[in-house]
């Protein structure tokens, strides 16, 4: 009996310290030091979210930059209300599959198709495939220039005005020399829209 209650009363001391007392102590510290980032990185102008910095969106407009392909099921889950729930995860589909290469023959053409400019030039892999989440909200900076020409027709811009927009949503290789410069697409379509300045 003694052993039971030196057991309970850990359960209860630790339940109470760590899901409790270091939640909200981390949260505070959290909210003063990182509050954009510890709310999700959200991009809110004039009271309106308009979505995360870190969180992938599917834009198809041929006058938005298009990211990497996102997977989003919408068909497996469900609210309590049998409402359709979205759920964005990678693909299990392996590149050795006759599916997964028709998927990438699908996105090369509609690529192509969309950007007659570019002609037969290798369109960039990160266009095509999807990240390991499946819900990246960056591109390459190579895939972000592939699209410039299309951008700058459809917004009645010019490519230089376009490329400045994808400078100024460019985050270079971190600390200088580690991974690529990457592109919010995000942020790219809400300044092509005017929302961003």
């Amino acid at each position: 009996m003694r052993n039971f209650k030196t057991a309970l009363l850990s359960v209860i001391v630790f339940t109470v310290f760590c899901g409790f007392i270091y939640t909200a102590v981390m949260t505070g510290i959290a909210q003063a030091v990182a509050p954009k980032a510890a709310n999700g990185s959200l991009i809110e102008v004039n009271g309106v979210n308009y979505g995360s910095e870190l969180l992938g969106q599917p834009f198809t407009s041929e006058k938005h930059m298009w990211g990497r392909a996102v997977n989003i099921d919408v068909k497996s889950y469900k609210d309590s209300n049998g409402n359709q729930l979205a759920y964005g995860g990678p693909t299990n589909k392996t590149p050795a599959s006759v599916e997964y290469n028709k998927i990438i023959g699908e996105r090369i053409e509609k690529i192509r198709k969309a950007n007659p400019e570019r002609g037969n030039e290798p369109i960039p892999v990160d266009l095509v495939t999807a990240s390991g989440s499946g819900l990246d909200p960056d591109i390459s900076l190579a895939a972000a220039r592939y699209q410039v020409p299309r951008l700058a027709r459809e917004n009645n811009m010019s490519e230089k005005a376009v490329s400045a927009i994808i400078d100024a949503c460019t985050s270079p290789k971190v600390l200088g020399f580690f991974g690529e410069a990457t592109v919010n697409v995000l942020k790219v379509n809400l300044m092509l829209d005017g929302v961003l300045h």
